[in-house]
């Protein structure tokens, strides 16, 4: 079993907001996979994929700075190992549109991979970074983030979320390192 976990916030109001690229990249993934039975599971919205080795889908409905309670759960119960993990999320230091693969590392601020980090106590596990880039000097970086995208913003993140859809995929065959040679922007 492999567990692909999109991090963001739950609710409509935050549905298509800079903070959920994780959701969205997950959803892309499972519109991909024809995945459409989704179960409120480990505190999360959980969908399986059986394609040559099953897959989870994760979208842990915590919130963001909780995530880590729900894939902990998800992963004691299926027995993961934390390479087999892969986390899609928004990072504010990567221009808008700029993916980065990570086979580890630390939060760099992020709270809800600080979640992942404290509640799974291992740094060993596959990312995407999905840029969204810096607010503007005038506005405040909680409204930044659970902000939507500008229109012009719009078609540069929908091919982001395409091409870290795509990288998961490439993670899951080949590997992180081959993944982020690809991918990594």
């Amino acid at each position: 079993m492999k567990i692909v976990v999109g991090l963001g916030n739950p609710g409509q109001e935050y549905s298509a907001t800079r903070h959920n690229v994780g959701f969205m990249t997950v959803d892309t993934l499972a519109a991909r996979w024809g995945v459409t039975a989704w179960r409120n599971k480990f505190d999360a919205l959980a969908a399986e994929y059986r394609g040559k080795e099953p897959v989870l889908l994760l979208k842990p409905q915590t919130y963001m700075n909780l995530s880590g309670y729900s894939v902990s759960a998800a992963v004691k119960w299926y027995k993961v190992l934390p390479n087999d993990i892969v986390v899609i999320y928004d990072d504010l230091d990567l221009p808008a549109g700029k993916l980065r693969l990570r086979a580890r590392g630390g939060p760099g601020g992020h709270r809800g991979m600080e979640s992942l980090l404290v509640h799974l106590g291992t740094d060993e596990f596959p990312r995407i970074r999905v840029g969204i880039g810096r607010p503007p000097d005038y506005m405040e970086t909680a409204h930044y983030v659970t902000g939507r995208f500008s229109p012009e913003e719009q078609p540069l993140m929908a091919e982001a979320i395409k091409q870290a859809a795509e990288a998961v995929e490439a993670i899951l065959e080949n590997g992180v390192a081959q993944a982020a040679n690809k991918y990594s922007k």
